[in-house]
């Protein structure tokens, strides 16, 4: 067994899996300590290096793409500090890092691991269920259906449609961007209705936007997370999709009738929105607007 324990926390490899435990001080960000711990299989493990600082050092891991649906879903994007797959060490430990580092590369040497892309999630990603209440409202995953209530503070737009309720079918995918502090974040549920139509996240009713405390809106990503894992594997899409998650020519999207269903659709419910007085005539001339602009 190879162990390192340390403020951040704790790194213990028994030869087959990594079991990484976020620690408990509070310097530990909220994201991780909430994430808990996770077990890392071998095979999902591309390299580990130990970087030493002036300081303090860093232990940091790096998986196999596709391995993981926490780094599928956030796309790189969690801060530093919330990153779980990196361990800060005090500088008189380094040793220690080293040796936890180097057991771990001679495992992938004899085990002969792949680097290449994984076919297949190999980590189980957040437990479910699992709920969070971030800046525009609370979200909830349950394994089969996400359920948006949204907050007194949403737009009129989005409380006037009521909860959002996604069947895991009706998704294609999850879009993820943090709430930095300095630009607004948002959390996008993608449906195969709504491929085409991106509203601005504070007005999309299948977003939230994330604009308001950054260490809870970060919780987001676990919901993100869990979905993304219960989703088709990145690998089974054929390349369908571009690097911002949009659709590619050639994926599976679709096609010209039914996106005109949809745009009647959509311009339907404004209409009504618009009629109940939800909506007033700028607010609706806005949103006509971007809707048929996202359908050209």
């Amino acid at each position: 067994m190879a162990e390192i324990i340390q403020r951040d926390g704790t790194w213990a490899f028994d030869g087959s899996t990594v079991r990484i435990t976020p620690g408990l001080h509070r310097s530990v960000p909220l994201f991780r300590q909430t994430y808990g711990e996770i077990t890392v299989p071998l095979e999902a493990v591309s390299g580990v290096v130990y970087v030493p600082e002036r300081k303090r050092g860093r232990l940091r891991m790096r998986l196999r793409e596709g391995a993981d649906p926490l780094l599928h879903a956030t796309g790189g994007r969690l801060p530093d500090a919330a990153d779980p797959y990196r361990l800060t060490v005090d500088a008189d430990r380094s040793g220690v890092a080293e040796y936890v580092a180097e057991e771990i590369r001679h495992a992938l040497l004899l085990d002969q691991v792949p680097k290449e892309p994984t076919k297949a999630y190999l980590l189980a990603g957040p437990p479910v269920p699992v709920s969070v209440r971030s800046s525009d409202g609370t979200v909830s995953f349950d394994g089969g259906q996400v359920r948006i209530d949204w907050a007194d503070t949403s737009d009129r737009v989005k409380r006037a449609t009521g909860p959002r309720i996604i069947g895991i079918g009706d998704l294609a995918q999850v879009e993820w961007l943090p709430n930095s502090g300095y630009e607004d974040g948002f959390l996008r549920f993608v449906t195969r209705e709504t491929v085409y139509s991106k509203l601005p996240p504070e007005r999309d009713p299948y977003t939230l936007d994330l604009w308001g405390n950054v260490r809870r809106d970060l919780l987001t990503a676990l919901v993100a997370a869990a979905v993304t894992a219960r989703l088709p594997h990145p690998s089974t899409r054929g390349g369908g999709e571009h690097t911002d998650g949009w659709p590619r020519a050639g994926a599976t999207v679709p096609a010209p009738a039914d996106r005109h269903d949809v745009l009647l659709r959509r311009l339907r419910e404004l209409g009504e929105l618009h009629r109940d007085g939800v909506l007033t005539d700028e607010e609706f001339a806005m949103t006509k607007a971007a809707v048929l602009r996202d359908f050209s």
